[in-house]
C-alpha cells in the first residue's frame, strides 16, 4: 500500500505543474526536454530533503501519531489548495516561443517550493524519501510534458482551472488515508 501513496504523492505534488505548464502551453510558449529535466531534478531534490526532513523529526515521535501528524498535515496543505485562489492566465500570442535555461531554473524552484511542504507531511507518514521524490521528479517531467500540449491544442478547460483544487482534493485523501489506514 506504502506504492501507492508514493504514486499519489508524485501525482498531487505535480498537478499544479500541470496548471502551470498548461498555461505555458496556452501562451505559447515550449519547454525544450532539457529545461524539463531541470525543472524536475530541481523539484526532486527539494523533495528528497523534505521527507528525509519530515522522516527525521518522526523517529522521535511514535509511528501512529507521526501518521496523524503527516495526514494532518497533508489535510491541512490539501485544504488550503482547494479553497486559495485560482490562478488564471490568459494566453493571447500565437507565435511559440522557447523558455530560456534561466527561466527554467527560476520556474524549477518555485514549483519546488509545493515540494516541500508535500514531501514534509510525506516524511511523517514513513514513505522512503528517494522513492516518493523520485516519484515527484518524474510526474514533474511527465506533468510538464502533458501541460503545454495540452495548452497549445485544447486552451482552457475544467481541468486546467480546477488543478490546484484536484491536487487539494488528492492530498486530502492521502492525509486521510494515512491517518486511518
Amino acid at each position: 500500500m506504502q506504492l501507492l501513496s508514493i504514486i499519489l504523492i508524485g501525482i498531487a505534488a505535480n498537478l499544479d505543474n500541470l496548471g502551470i505548464s498548461l498555461s505555458y502551453g496556452l501562451r505559447y510558449h515550449r519547454i525544450p526536454l532539457v529545461y524539463n529535466l531541470v525543472i524536475s531534478f530541481i523539484s526532486m531534490l527539494f523533495a528528497y530533503f523534505s521527507i528525509l526532513a519530515g522522516s527525521l523529526i518522526s523517529g522521535y515521535i511514535p509511528m501512529t501519531i507521526a501518521n496523524m501528524i503527516g495526514g494532518l498535515v497533508l489535510i491541512g496543505l490539501g485544504s488550503w489548495f482547494i479553497w486559495r485562489p485560482a490562478n488564471h492566465s490568459n494566453g493571447t500570442s500565437q507565435r511559440i516561443t522557447t523558455i530560456h535555461w534561466k527561466e527554467s531554473i527560476m520556474l524549477g524552484f518555485l514549483l519546488a517550493i509545493n515540494c516541500l511542504s508535500i514531501g514534509f507531511g510525506a516524511g511523517f507518514t514513513g514513505v522512503p524519501p528517494f522513492l516518493a521524490s523520485l516519484s515527484i521528479g518524474i510526474f514533474s517531467f511527465i506533468s510538464i510534458v502533458i501541460g503545454v500540449k495540452l495548452g497549445h491544442r485544447i486552451g482552457y478547460t475544467w481541468f486546467g482551472q480546477q488543478s490546484d483544487r484536484i491536487a487539494g482534493a488528492l492530498l486530502v485523501l492521502i492525509g486521510l488515508y494515512e491517518i486511518f489506514i
